[in-house]
């Protein structure tokens, strides 16, 4: 049995840390695990240019404890209007690393985002001609589509038509919840890749609704049935390197404090940065894949993006370790995944 794990220090590569004190006080908690973040842009207002994505990336940098070594890899959140010159320039510039399309009123904070796909065609033109990576929330919100099903529609209403139509276009499917998806990215060229959360690996819908509503337990996209969470745990450990290489760690960790989830409206999203390290590679304990978790955490996100690999490494051990209830955060507090658990790794350093 391994007792410890070294690998190359990970990225998280789907992220939330908001704005303000709530960033300043969630920073560390991502820092402390990975080299670097795709950092969603879903604030209000919404990063929708370079200078505001700049001035955000500062900002991400103070917060971030001194002796520290992480990089926050920044996102143009598109909209109906996105201009795609200054996306083209801001990528150039190295300030987007990504764009990331929300369908308008999918989320927290997606109430600007796209309301008509194919009337930013012209945006995706641009960016395959760039060659700059377009992260997709796949759902569909029509009133009229059970929540269930809006990853499954979302597929075969736009993804499948977005990837035929532009074939060299980076996209990655993000925090994906089905079976559907994992086999549309399967079936995918290389250009397809997808990100999944801990959440999704652990649990399935009826954690959210079982013995009373759980609010801890609830983001968007929310959990599936357990045939869905079992072909992601498959395809995350995988043995064929030709099927894992195409997924990749993206905690989706979304802060909201205990009052705002616990409420009439709980908010959803997962904070899973605190112990997301000992979070996925218990999956991986699991499925007795061990040898993979490297390749999941550290080495496919790099790949996908073109970016280096981290040289640094991290290391985790097999230890009982209390996961606790709730942290504070703001003066107030906030409940991490898995609060109140025990996980049976932990991360070192």
């Amino acid at each position: 049995m391994v007792d410890t794990l070294t690998i190359r220090r990970p990225d998280d590569w789907h992220l939330h840390f908001r704005d303000g004190d709530i960033m300043r006080g969630v920073v560390p908690y991502t820092a402390r695990q990975f080299a670097r973040a795709i950092v969603m842009p879903n604030l209000t207002p919404p990063v929708t240019s370079a200078a505001m994505a700049r001035e955000y990336r500062e900002r991400i940098r103070a917060a971030v404890p001194q002796g520290v070594s992480f990089e926050p890899l920044m996102t143009c959140y598109l909209t109906d209007t996105t201009d795609a010159d200054d996306l083209a320039r801001g990528a150039a510039e190295g300030v987007f690393t990504a764009a990331k399309m929300y369908p308008a009123n999918a989320t927290t904070n997606s109430a600007s985002g796209v309301t008509d796909v194919e009337g930013i065609y012209p945006v995706f033109e641009r960016m395959e001609a760039e060659d700059i990576v377009l992260c997709i929330h796949g759902e569909v919100v029509d009133a009229d589509i059970d929540v269930f099903d809006r990853e499954a529609e979302f597929i075969d209403r736009y993804l499948a038509g977005i990837a035929q139509t532009f074939p060299n276009l980076r996209i990655v499917f993000e925090h994906i919840t089905t079976s559907d998806a994992v086999e549309f990215v399967k079936a995918g060229s290389e250009k397809i890749a997808a990100t999944i959360t801990p959440q999704h690996l652990h649990i399935n819908r009826n954690a959210m609704l079982v013995g009373g509503i759980q609010p801890h337990n609830y983001c968007l996209p929310v959990a599936k049935r357990e045939s869905h969470r079992l072909a992601l745990r498959a395809a995350a450990t995988s043995a064929d390197p030709a099927i894992a290489r195409k997924f990749f760690l993206g905690t989706d960790s979304a802060p909201h404090l205990r009052g705002d989830k616990e409420s009439e409206c709980g908010c959803a999203g997962i904070f899973g940065a605190p112990y997301a390290l000992e979070s996925y590679v218990t999956v991986f304990d699991e499925e007795e894949a061990l040898d993979r978790f490297e390749a999941f955490a550290s080495l496919n996100g790099p790949t996908f993006y073109k970016l280096p690999v981290n040289e640094e490494t991290v290391t985790l051990e097999r230890v009982a370790m209390p996961v606790p209830a709730e942290l504070p955060l703001v003066g107030e507090t906030i409940v991490p995944w898995h609060g109140g658990q025990m996980l049976g790794w932990r991360f070192v350093g």
